[in-house]
């Protein structure tokens, strides 16, 4: 059994467990992506999105594949639902590359869930921030409460997506709500966090979920950073439409009664 999500997969021999990267070899679990390397790139930290950690700076960012989670509406399907081909990037290596990069202020890891390559984070974070540099996770929140009181002390920021505010549409897409919100209120007690909701026509775009959502963001922290994302038609719903502009401007109005910093991206 795999204990790392709230899923808590039994994993027969020779098989992966819902993420497709945590696999049972002959009775030992092993992380089959640890170091496997589908993307890398320089990016704007507000990319993340990250608008209030170290703004204006770069960042290197690095995913490798596979997903805890099976959302129809993914906006980066080909990495986190498939396998594709990857390059071996030791921790080591990883460090000195991005030390190595003029301006750069450290490593994120993101495209893919993050929390599924803990064991590669919890190798590389440190030699990273021996650097003097920093580590920053774009995540789904959906980890179990002990191995992410282990990694939370190695992460310098965050942005945690919280989908919705739903039960039945966490269930959907095969997460936990309340382990996302836990993941958010412990996350923040110790580093910067910004969060993110992917607005989705039909889907999670009422203005009693936002207010709600925000109402509880702001319980945790008013001054919590919280992003705004559009949607645009991709993988199982790409016969969708992309979310109108208003509704991203009235939810965002409604936001702004319970947080600080609102902001809307993609538009």
């Amino acid at each position: 059994m795999c204990t790392l999500c709230p899923h808590h997969c039994e994993i027969a021999d020779g098989n992966a467990g819902l993420c497709g990267v945590r696999v049972n070899t002959g009775g030992e679990l092993l992380a089959e992506s640890y170091g496997r390397v589908t993307s890398l790139a320089l990016d704007p930290i507000e990319k993340k999105p990250l608008y209030h950690f170290h703004p204006g700076s770069k960042i290197l960012s690095i995913g490798s594949y596979g997903c805890n989670m099976k959302c129809s509406f993914c906006q980066n399907h080909r990495i986190s639902q498939e396998n594709p081909e990857g390059e071996y990037i030791s921790p080591e290596e990883l460090a000195r590359l991005a030390a190595d990069i003029q301006g750069n202020i450290g490593v994120a890891f993101t495209y893919n869930e993050p929390l599924i390559w803990i064991e590669y984070i919890m190798d590389a974070a440190p030699l990273i921030r021996r650097n003097g540099q920093s580590v920053i996770l774009v995540s789904n929140g959906q980890i179990n409460a002990e191995p992410l009181e282990k990694l939370i002390p190695l992460v310098d920021a965050w942005n945690i997506d919280v989908k919705a505010f739903s039960h039945d549409f966490y269930r959907k897409h095969r997460g936990d709500l309340d382990v996302v919100k836990h993941t958010v209120e412990a996350a923040s007690a110790v580093s910067h966090v910004e969060v993110t909701t992917l607005i989705i026509p039909g889907e999670n775009d009422g203005e009693e979920e936002v207010a709600a959502l925000t109402g509880w963001l702001s319980g945790v922290s008013e001054k919590i950073p919280y992003h705004l994302s559009r949607f645009f038609p991709r993988y199982k719903m790409a016969d969708h439409q992309p979310t109108p502009r208003e509704t991203l401007v009235k939810l965002a109005e409604i936001a702004g009664q319970m947080l600080r910093h609102v902001h809307i991206g993609n538009l």
